[in-house]
């Protein structure tokens, strides 16, 4: 699947000041009205080290309304999670009616980082599979809305990001000696994503695979989508869809550098 990925994807300045925008204030007004009709949302990132997720979620979580929704930055289980089922702390997470929850990572690392790195024996990480599309279909039952983004770069896009990190003081602690082992890896993670996207892309959990190399043109794709499927969402449940604000609100200057 990652091959049907146009990495040379691009979007103008000027397209981008005149979306995002009007995307923000959609999104805003999207949650506030799932909020009140108790449509609960699922957003999570996954994608490559360096690929942007991070940045994309500070663009979609910049004008939210805080109140509404919690953003969680999946880690190694800690000790005592591993006594657990594997799915238990993410349980946990599982945001209320009508609330959003966002994950940068998620459950998928067992079956990416766990795999590749061996953390995990085989037998567990490919019964993980069922667990997931278990687990996302329990919650699809029950009108979640489940929104998967996976961010993709090339080998060489990721080379040159990291070495653009190291390079500043500021930003050279965002790459460790990991993330360049895990670069190392870059094939054994092409064949887990796409076992990962094949037994794990469902109707009620679609994934969306997106151009991540030009960053404006990848947080247009996940506001869009996310838009999309919430307003999708609304009709479904028979609520009626907030009318459109006119939109005085462009991207900002800090935007305009992405």
């Amino acid at each position: 699947m990652l091959e049907t990925v146009d990495l040379n994807k691009k979007l103008k300045k000027a397209d981008y000041k005149a979306q995002l925008g009007r995307l923000r204030n959609r999104l805003y007004d999207l949650e506030h009205a799932c909020w009140d009709a108790h449509i609960p949302s699922i957003i999570l990132f996954e994608g490559w080290d360096a690929a942007g997720k991070g940045t994309s979620i500070n663009q979609l979580t910049r004008r939210l309304d805080p109140r509404g929704f919690k953003l969680y930055a999946i880690q190694a289980p800690r000790t005592a999670e591993t006594h657990m089922p594997w799915l238990w702390r993410f349980w946990l997470k599982i945001p209320n009616y009508g609330e959003m929850a966002i994950f940068d990572r998620s459950w998928y690392g067992r079956v990416l980082v766990e795999r590749v790195e061996n953390l995990t024996p085989e037998p567990e990480w490919r019964r993980a599979y069922q667990d997931i599309v278990d687990l996302e279909r329990t919650l699809a039952d029950d009108g979640y809305v489940i929104i998967k983004f996976f961010l993709h770069i090339s080998r060489e896009e990721q080379t040159r990001r990291f070495k653009t990190l190291e390079k500043d003081p500021l930003t050279a602690w965002h790459v460790q000696s990991e993330d360049w082992e895990h670069h190392k890896k870059y094939e054994q993670y092409v064949a887990a994503i796409e076992e990962m996207l094949e037994r794990t892309d469902t109707e009620w959990g679609r994934w969306t695979l997106v151009s991540a190399t030009d960053s404006r043109w990848t947080h247009v794709q996940v506001f869009q989508t996310i838009v999309s499927r919430l307003e999708q969402a609304l009709v479904e449940h028979g609520q009626p869809l907030p009318e459109e604000q006119p939109t005085a609100d462009e991207a900002d200057e800090e935007d305009e550098e992405e």
